[in-house]
């Protein structure tokens, strides 16, 4: 397996950058010792704190949302309507409050254990598509708050895949329930026609 995405790259400045670059890392999970992962395929920038659809919204900070806060390179859980794990990775320096949603990877590693945390079996399309079922596929939850992207829990690659402009497409975010401009601002980035991505499959 690959080395580990190095502290640097997390801590890039621009988060949408980083959004679009994370298109084609691996995303892995050892959760109990089940080695579980994938390529991102599709991932959502949020910038606090300008950005409405950010938990950092005008430098809001919480116990919710402090993980935000932290230098970039560690994962940001959070529970979304009271149900569904969502995981981010933080980006940028201290106090910055960027952070990047991966929402959907093509599983590629450890699938039969994805299809059994999910109860799915008849369609590994459905496997870890959308970030809630993603976090559960890879056994993640609001426990892994704070985990370090350079130890052993979760951690991305670098496994040489790479996708042009024209393979990839810029949409507005999923779920922006707000007027103005950050409602439709194309900060989310996906492959274009990968079956794995959660909507649409264009």
């Amino acid at each position: 397996m690959k080395s580990k995405l190095p502290v640097d790259f997390y801590q890039q400045p621009d988060v949408v950058s980083v959004a679009r670059q994370l298109l084609g890392k691996h995303l892995y999970s050892n959760i109990g010792g089940q080695l579980t992962g994938g390529i991102i395929v599709e991932t959502e920038a949020y910038r606090g704190p300008d950005d409405r659809g950010s938990h950092a919204y005008n430098n809001k900070r919480t116990p919710r949302n402090e993980m935000m806060y932290k230098a970039g390179g560690v994962a940001y859980m959070y529970i979304c309507y009271g149900i569904h794990d969502m995981l981010n990775i933080v980006t940028g320096i201290q106090g910055m409050s960027h952070a990047a949603l991966i929402r959907s990877i093509e599983p590629i590693e450890g699938v039969e254990i994805m299809c059994e945390r999910r109860g799915v079996f008849d369609n590994q399309k459905r496997l870890c598509q959308g970030p809630g079922a993603l976090a559960k596929a890879l056994g993640l939850s609001k426990l892994h708050n704070g985990a370090d992207l350079q130890n052993d829990d979760i951690w991305l690659t670098d496994e040489g895949i790479r996708y042009t402009d024209e393979q990839v497409m810029a949409s507005a975010r999923i779920g922006m329930n707000f007027e103005g401009p950050y409602k439709t601002i194309p900060w989310r980035f996906y492959v274009k026609g990968n079956v794995f991505v959660s909507r649409p499959h264009l």
